[in-house]
């Protein structure tokens, strides 16, 4: 197998498995998966709102997920780990979850869209992006997008630090499509410079008055060397 053939295989998987757990988890909050290769197996950390869901009582729900990865997506023996997302609101798989539930619950898709969108930027972020596609009004299919803060559509800290996810939910006119985009405030972009405030000028004269007593003091022996080389020399 070709390496070219050999990542395409791997990203296939992973968005399979991606697609599993956010099946099977939906009720423990899905956040999101990470695999990693280890020489014991691989390593697969969940991250969900609800560790215990995903654990179950004495472990049984992490077991079969364990089974079912090895068995249908062929993962070499699955080490299962979970982490609990500390900011909802900054994980985008959440946040279109959220979206997609409220608009299953019958909630019109301005209300969730923009009851989203201030969440998100409450919580602190920089920027966010929610766009909500499908039959929402007419028989004609359109999207809606509500946007705010500093989002960048291109550029390294684009492809680094953007989070997005995508959600669908079945209604009657139709599917309707979930697209979520969040910037997290610990973004770092090349153009925003921090300037360092130079110290005050009384922390300087306090800093020089530190230093003034301690070479008076190396000074001080060397005196005293030279003055009892003058009084031996008077005595001879």
């Amino acid at each position: 197998m070709s390496i070219v053939k050999r990542f395409i295989t791997e990203s296939i998987k992973r968005v399979e498995i991606d697609e599993f757990l956010q099946k099977k988890l939906e009720r423990a909050g899905y956040g999101g998966v990470n695999l990693s290769k280890t020489p014991l197996g691989t390593h697969v950390v969940i991250y969900a709102m609800r560790p215990g869901l995903v654990i179950g009582r004495g472990g049984e729900t992490i077991k079969d997920l364990a089974t079912a990865l090895e068995e249908n997506f062929r993962v070499s023996n699955p080490q299962i780990s979970v982490s609990e997302i500390e900011v909802p609101e900054f994980n985008a798989f959440v946040v279109a979850s959220r979206v997609a539930s409220a608009l299953q619950r019958g909630v019109h898709f301005r209300r969730a869209g923009f009851w989203a969108l201030n969440q998100v930027m409450d919580a602190g972020a920089l920027g966010a992006e929610i766009v909500i596609s499908g039959k929402l009004r007419t028989e004609r299919a359109r999207f809606e997008k509500f946007r705010a803060g500093y989002l960048p559509r291109c550029g390294e800290p684009a492809l680094k630090y953007t989070r997005k996810a995508e959600a669908h939910v079945q209604l009657k006119p139709g599917i309707i499509g979930v697209r979520v985009k969040i910037m997290p405030p610990d973004a770092q972009f090349p153009d925003k410079i921090q300037i360092v405030l130079a110290p005050p000028p009384e922390e300087k004269i306090e800093e020089k008055e530190e230093k003034l007593p301690e070479q008076k003091a190396e000074e001080m022996p060397e005196q005293k060397t030279e003055e009892t080389g003058e009084g031996e020399e008077a005595k001879e």
